[in-house]
């Protein structure tokens, strides 16, 4: 097995590394080709110039502009043009007027500049912009901005990112797994294969991208780094503890494996399903990152599941005991089982039964209630944890050009109708300023300048009227974009995949625990826990964003990518929990069947979710608002599903419902009476391996 996976290494690693270069964050490839966004920039994209990068120079002075000052912006333009010959004056502009425009109070200038996509990406060129306009007099400030601009300044806090988040990573991991097992070699035999695991995963996704056309941006992938190493750890938390309790009692360190794969492979195999059948929802998605997610993360679950089980027992086997030290477990013939932290715990839940229910129930409870805070939508120039020059850029330009504040829409239509698709624009309320652009490939454009303020609820309205009002003209076949245009048709289409796959989800992770514990009252009570789990770290959240850390919303994207993973990640304490309460309840009964589970799985159930909290964590470190609401977020939820939920709430209402819990099955006779060795010797054992 592990000459196989050494073969297999050889051939997948390579091509690891070439993730990064099929990734994309083009607006085109995310949002689905049906939106009327993706249609203008498919459009812009396939005309002459189409794909310029367009960058946007503000000049102010806050005493007002000097002539020095506005001779520097001349010249600045005249520069920059020589050295970008494909370089145009803003959209509708005369070519034999002045290159840059002034403010109405005298304090600033502008100018724009569509530069070739030949000379470089947006990331590429704006660096060398700023820089060739650093000549300048003391005191005139500058900013430049614009939509090339933002995404250049937008890719920069990507650059890199994946190898960021592959090495924060493996410290958190190193760390935590030093600290669980106090072992000086331990640790390291599970680091390696998750390892493994996660560079397989990086392949595979790669081999996928080429043969599919999956969409992988930069979020996914590092989510993809973090769900592998976070799944592939607790799989190994979970075998080894299982694999602990086997060598107490079986010699052979062959047959203790074999009869720790027995007790934890079902959990493992069926906590895959769950987390995969969940991911792969995603694909009814419309929204291209969202969809793409799921076969991805589909992928790293898949590839984390066969390497913990097969590679890591293969390695565990051959290290055998010692591999332990310096607390080796010791075959005994009678082996003291101590009640420990969590059997003090069950004793104490079950004598308080209702106690804890409803003591979990209301602290679930004050936590739901953050939700009433600010979960609108978090506006793109707030996704900088550190607002970059971009984005003071288009403040500066709204608080000088108030018609000019934000990126305007761009409007397609057919040459014929531009005049009179202009008109109706220019009447439509909310439209600052519509000016006509160039005509080629049997289409004309048009800008268009909303009143109000980007990414804002007016802007919306306003678009949406602009597009009721175009859509009228007949024959002119006009279609409405641009980033603000994007952003509301990725609000739009998330809004509508949210009502499509977390009902579906639902419904797969139900049936999932149906299947696994072949019952149907446990299977509801555990979705019903996820989801009061949920909610409540959801609204603990909301708060901690809104009071504590500023965040001016919650991003369109946190909301179903949270309930996926907490839900599906979230149940996975649960199957651990209530397969091996099922499994006790056949030899001790319900209720001592549940405390002897609690006893058994609450250490490694708790390093597992600490374990995974803490790689979503690693999101935190980042500088992008998204992702640090999705790793806190996610963190929390697992903390309070693993710590409380599946602690406390599910052993307490388990004691409640008693027996009826696992309705339709019998499981309340014990078959053997408590301590009874019912396993075959390891000689028989053995032989029957061979």
């Amino acid at each position: 097995m592990i000459g196989l996976w050494l073969a297999l290494a050889a051939v997948m690693v390579p091509l690891s590394g070439k993730l990064s270069s099929v990734t994309t964050d083009r607006a085109v490839d995310t949002l689905p080709a049906g939106a009327e966004s993706t249609k203008v920039a498919v459009l812009e994209d396939s005309l002459p110039g189409g794909e310029d990068n367009t960058f946007v120079f503000v000049y102010h002075r806050a005493g007002g502009l000097t002539d020095a000052d506005r001779a520097t912006v001349e010249r600045h333009y005249n520069t920059l043009a020589k050295r970008y010959p494909t370089t145009t004056a803003a959209a509708g502009e005369d070519d034999d007027g002045p290159p840059a425009s002034l403010s109405t109070d005298g304090k600033a200038m502008m100018f724009t500049l569509d530069v070739s996509t030949t000379y470089g990406g947006a990331e590429a060129l704006v660096g060398p912009l700023r820089d060739a306009a650093k000549d300048r007099p003391a005191g005139l400030e500058l900013e430049v901005t614009g939509p090339a601009a933002v995404d250049g300044d937008m890719d920069a806090v990507f650059d890199g990112i994946d190898l960021q988040v592959f090495l924060t990573t493996v410290i958190v991991v190193t760390v935590l797994l030093v600290l669980t097992y106090r072992s000086p070699v331990l640790w390291f035999v599970p680091l390696v294969v998750v390892g493994v695991a996660a560079l397989t995963a990086m392949a595979t996704v790669y081999l996928l991208v080429k043969g599919f056309g999956i969409v992988v941006n930069d979020q996914n992938s590092a989510l993809l780094t973090i769900l592998v190493f976070g799944v592939g750890t607790d799989y190994a938390l979970l075998l080894i503890a299982r694999y602990r309790e086997t060598l107490h009692h079986h010699e052979n360190v062959r047959v203790a494996m074999v009869h720790a794969l027995r007790g934890a492979a079902p959990a493992i195999v069926a906590s895959a399903a769950t987390v995969i059948a969940g991911l792969l929802c995603l694909l009814v998605a419309d929204l291209n990152s969202t969809s793409g997610l799921g076969p991805i993360g589909a992928a790293g679950i898949l590839c984390a599941l066969v390497a913990m089980l097969t590679l890591f027992p293969a390695v565990l086997v051959v290290l055998g005991r010692r591999i332990f030290w310096p607390a080796i477990p010791r075959f005994s013939t009678a082996v003291e089982e101590k009640p420990g932290l969590w059997g003090r715990l069950g004793a104490t839940i079950s004598r308080r039964r209702w106690v804890a229910t409803l003591g979990s129930l209301g602290i679930l409870g004050v936590l739901a209630v953050g939700l009433a805070g600010n979960t609108g939508a978090l506006r793109e120039q707030d996704q900088f944890l550190s607002a970059p020059e971009s984005v003071t850029g288009f403040n500066v330009l709204r608080q000088h050009f108030p018609e000019l504040g934000g990126p305007p829409m761009t409007i397609y239509t057919r040459p014929a109708y531009q005049e009179q698709v202009l008109d109706v624009v220019e009447n439509t309320r909310g439209v600052a300023v519509a000016t006509p652009g160039r005509t080629s490939g049997g289409w004309a454009d048009i800008s268009v300048f909303p009143a109000d303020a980007p990414d804002t609820a007016a802007e919306y309205d306003t678009i949406e009227r602009v597009r009721t009002a175009v859509h009228a003209v007949n024959g002119a076949e006009a279609i409405v974009g641009g980033p603000s245009a994007e952003n509301l048709d990725t609000e739009v289409t998330t809004s509508r995949d949210e009502k499509l796959v977390i009902p579906l989800v639902l419904a797969v992770v139900l049936i999932v625990l149906g299947l696994l514990l072949r019952a149907i009252v446990a299977p509801l009570v555990l979705m019903a826990t996820v989801i009061v789990s949920f909610a409540a770290a959801f609204g603990g959240s909301v708060f901690v964003f809104d009071t504590i850390l500023g965040f001016k919303g919650v991003d369109y994207s946190v909301p179903l990518l949270a309930f996926l993973f907490l839900v599906a990640l979230g149940v996975d304490y649960n199957i651990f929990l209530a397969s091996r309460a099922r499994e006790e309840t056949v030899r001790l009964g319900t209720t001592e069947g549940m405390l002897k589970a609690l006893s058994a799985t609450g250490g490694v159930i708790t390093s597992a979710g600490l374990v995974l909290a803490a790689t979503f964590a690693v999101l935190v470190s980042l500088p992008l608002v998204m992702l640090i609401e999705v790793g806190f977020l996610v963190a929390f939820g697992v903390l309070l599903d693993a710590l409380l939920v599946r602690s406390v709430l599910v052993p307490a209402l388990t004691l409640l419902i008693g027996r009826r819990i696992w309705w339709p099955s019998r499981l309340s006779r014990p078959t053997a009476a408590p301590g009874a060795r019912n396993s075959p010797t390891d000689d028989e054992e053995f032989a029957l391996q061979r």
